[in-house]
């Protein structure tokens, strides 16, 4: 019998953990800023969210934890992390909408390369790139600051200042980064396809 900790199928693991953690925290988020609006424990799950993102494949490493599983919970996780804060910050007006839509828009884009990706053998994704990490990490960085800049009271006008120049510095970046890993990703996926093509064999006529 094959053992699953040497094939990758592991599933029970400190990284795919993290990661659920992560998951279970996006709706978590969303109903604490949309719901009774507790913007500090919001502020909190957004720090756990960036510090699991950040463990979950530090671990993998160090603890030779890598599975299949986790190259999927992984990018689902940010992903999802990243859609439920655009819309939360977006419903709030701390962010604008023309902002969520073009990072949106770089996900439907992407979701159009998964059919070709099954066709070629390679599963729902390809391994993740380490732009589109950073990527996430800047993203996961930008949303609490923005959301700390949202903020109002006495003493909060230079901490509003410094947390919306830190936010869209981490927004301008993470935004252009997450474009730039998807294109790659793109010309990765059609480098794969015709390399597909040219190596397959021809139906006899």
């Amino acid at each position: 019998m094959a053992d699953p900790t040497a094939s990758g199928e592991r599933v029970l693991t400190i990284p795919n953990v993290l990661s659920g953690i992560r998951i279970l925290g996006a709706p978590v988020f969303l109903w604490l800023i949309l719901g009774p609006k507790a913007d500090g424990l919001a502020l909190g799950v957004l720090m756990l969210s960036g510090a699991t993102d950040y463990f979950d494949g530090a671990l993998a490493r160090r603890l030779n934890q890598t599975s299949r599983l986790g190259q999927l919970l992984d990018p689902a996780a940010d992903r999802l992390y990243i859609l439920a804060t655009l819309v939360g910050l977006t419903i709030r007006d701390v962010i604008p909408l023309w902002l969520t839509l073009f990072l949106v828009a770089r996900d439907v884009m992407l979701t159009g390369c998964v059919p070709r990706l099954r066709r070629l053998g390679y599963g729902p994704a390809l391994p993740v790139h380490y732009l589109g990490k950073a990527a996430t990490f800047n993203l996961l960085y930008a949303f609490p600051f923005l959301l700390l800049a949202d903020h109002s009271g006495p003493g909060m006008s230079e901490v509003q200042t410094l947390a919306s120049v830190f936010g869209w510095a981490f927004a301008i970046w993470g935004t252009a980064l997450y474009w730039w890993a998807g294109i790659l990703y793109v010309i990765q996926v059609r480098g794969l396809t015709a390399a597909g093509e040219a190596t397959a064999v021809p139906s006899p006529a």
